[in-house]
């Protein structure tokens, strides 16, 4: 299956569900709002999730785009760890925490085994090519 947008992507949708639960949080909690410092960096850490799929997909190289989907697995990790912060601080129940960290887990599942196919992908053009 040829994917030809980003938006096909599984992990990349996955990493969009991501965002709106981070932004539902947040939306749901004044003391989280107000924590600016906090709020900057979790929605950055899940914008970024979302957004290096696109770029590394734009990058039309399975070698870049493998570099990119690492960048956005470890910024779905972050956004876990920082939902840990936003639990000690009582600005989520562990209901909300739950669901948004095991959205977080999901991206991370997902891009891994994108990762592990385009791998497997790299290696056969260029076994390939040494052929």
């Amino acid at each position: 299956m040829r994917i030809n947008r980003f938006e096909e992507i599984e992990a990349w949708k996955a990493a969009r569900s991501l965002v709106n639960l981070v932004y539902e949080a947040i939306r749901q909690n004044a003391g989280f709002r107000r924590d600016y410092r906090l709020v900057n960096q979790i929605q950055g850490a899940a914008v970024s999730a979302m957004s290096n799929i696109a770029e590394g997909f734009a990058r039309q190289s399975n070698k870049e785009f493998i570099h990119f989907l690492f960048i956005a697995k470890s910024s779905a990790a972050e956004v876990q760890s920082q939902l840990y912060v936003a639990l000690d601080q009582d600005y989520l129940t562990e209901t909300a925490f739950k669901k948004v960290y095991e959205q977080a887990e999901r991206v991370s599942k997902l891009t891994s085994g994108f990762i592990k196919y385009l791998k497997t992908t790299l290696n056969t053009q260029q076994t390939q090519q040494t052929q």
